[in-house]
């Protein structure tokens, strides 16, 4: 068969009439008009058409073994949605987010594109709906508002057990190794971003690896709700012209292919009206955000500097800082999560405004929703996966820079606050600042106590609360 020209069209029509549709594109006429009533802005993540396509090939194959559709029309329907899911007809979904709160026009483009590409399967001419019809066959026993809040649960959940939450987990064992590594480095600890007193460097990046490592474990906790999917609820809930076995059978076979237990929602009334679930999911999502923005942040600002900063810590240099200054080398990984995080928290907000908005039994921003949702688990994924690897990996602690932090802290004198009083032991501090001496001059200086009275009771390893 040869190539249309280009430029070359074909004639497709839906229930308003004729629409000229590119020769070449496997959409149809609801397509058609989409692009042409909404056009511009962000495509739909692929993961969301991905998880359409994989319901539309379960549907196909459920749907013939209930003598719904003919065998041979479900297995090209089902042949098609596997090139699909595989993300081969990737190109075949122009759609952006701005669309019908619903999703329809994106339900429809994948009902419309699985179609056409199944007649090609089938040996047949594009645009004629037969033998396979977009919304007759691939459609069947569906609706957008069941559908589609159905994929933004499968790809919720395959994103969030196969990349989010595995990709924490290995920044917060980086973090324990480092901790447990740094387990003898005694420095000084920070409060209100000032002096404090001691801690070990381990036991700072057991704080951070814990706060991951928690963020994690509330994401995972979002799974259980995520994993109920209304489909089965056609328009309103109710069912209505969907068999009744439809659901479930289409359930067990994605809970078998996406090897994630997928149960049916134990109402789809309120999978449909709202989504609770992805807004949990979100908030979850800005929670890590907020840990791994302050272990970045921290991060940062310990290695500061190097010179003239708290400079701590060495960051890897892993590529010139700066356009102008020669040898300066900033904390990009840090820079670039931190970023990601107020990015997250940004879109966490346009969620828990959009899930407010269930008009009676349905909610109309189930597209905002699936992109702010799904574009965050990525977001967090792809860049703290980068910090881990570009920064967390090659941290070097400055041993001697952290030792002289401690030997001239002020706020040893906490250790002599239990022997000479509270009082006293400000006293001595004060003197210590206005002389700029040390702690031990300032104790000679008052007359407090001797210099091994001083040695005995400031030890700074043993301020630390480690067991030796």
């Amino acid at each position: 068969m040869s190539r249309p020209a280009r430029g070359a069209v074909r004639m497709e029509s839906d229930t308003l009439g004729e629409v000229a549709v590119p020769a070449e594109a496997l959409w149809g006429a609801q397509t058609q008009r989409a692009i042409q009533n909404f056009p511009g802005g962000e495509p739909l993540p692929r993961t969301l058409l991905h998880a359409l396509c994989a319901i539309k090939g379960a549907a196909a194959e459920v749907n013939a073994d209930l003598d719904l559709i003919p065998r041979d029309v479900a297995g090209w329907i089902a042949t098609a949605a596997e090139e699909g899911e595989r993300g081969e007809l990737d190109a075949q979904f122009p759609l952006g987010v701005w669309q019908s709160g619903s999703g329809t026009q994106t339900n429809m483009n994948v009902n419309e594109v699985l179609a056409n590409r199944a007649a090609q399967l089938a040996g047949a001419e594009m645009g004629r709906k037969d033998p396979v019809h977009p919304n007759d066959h691939v459609n069947r026993c569906q609706s957008t508002n069941d559908v589609f809040p159905a994929a933004m649960h499968v790809a919720a959940v395959g994103v969030l057990s196969e990349r989010v939450v595995p990709v924490l987990e290995e920044l917060s064992r980086t973090l324990a190794a480092k901790a447990a590594e740094w387990d003898d480095v005694v420095k000084i600890g920070r409060t209100h971003l000032m002096d404090a007193v001691p801690m070990t460097l381990g036991q700072e990046f057991s704080g951070y690896a814990a706060q991951v490592r928690a963020a994690a474990a509330r994401l995972e906790g979002c799974l259980p709700d995520l994993l109920e999917l209304p489909l089965g609820g056609t328009a309103v809930g109710t069912g209505l012209s969907a068999h009744p076995d439809f659901a479930r059978r289409v359930i067990e076979r994605l809970a078998r292919s996406q090897e994630h237990p997928f149960v049916p929602a134990r109402s789809r009334f309120a999978g449909m009206a709202a989504h609770d679930a992805m807004v949990a999911c979100s908030g979850a999502l800005r929670g890590a955000a907020g840990a791994l923005y302050k272990v970045a942040n921290d991060i940062r600002w310990l290695g500061s500097g190097p010179s003239c900063g708290i400079g701590e810590l060495l960051l890897p240099a892993n590529e010139p800082g700066s356009s102008i200054m020669p040898g300066k080398v900033n904390p990009t990984q840090c820079e670039a999560l931190t970023m990601a995080c107020a990015q997250v928290m940004g879109q966490d907000g346009a969620v828990a405004f959009a899930g407010t908005q269930g008009n009676f039994e349905l909610n109309v921003f189930k597209p905002l929703i699936a992109d702010n949702v799904l574009r965050s688990m990525q977001t967090l994924a792809d860049v703290t996966e980068a910090f881990c690897r570009g920064t967390v990996t090659g941290l070097t602690p400055r041993r001697d820079r952290i030792a002289a932090f401690v030997e001239r802290s002020l706020m040893l004198a906490t250790a002599l606050a239990p022997s000479i009083g509270y009082d006293a032991a400000a006293r001595v501090a004060h003197h210590a600042w206005e002389h700029d001496v040390t702690l031990r001059e300032a104790c000679m200086a008052l007359g407090v106590m001797t210099e091994e009275e001083f040695d005995t009771l400031v030890q700074p390893q043993h301020m630390t609360g480690r067991m030796e």
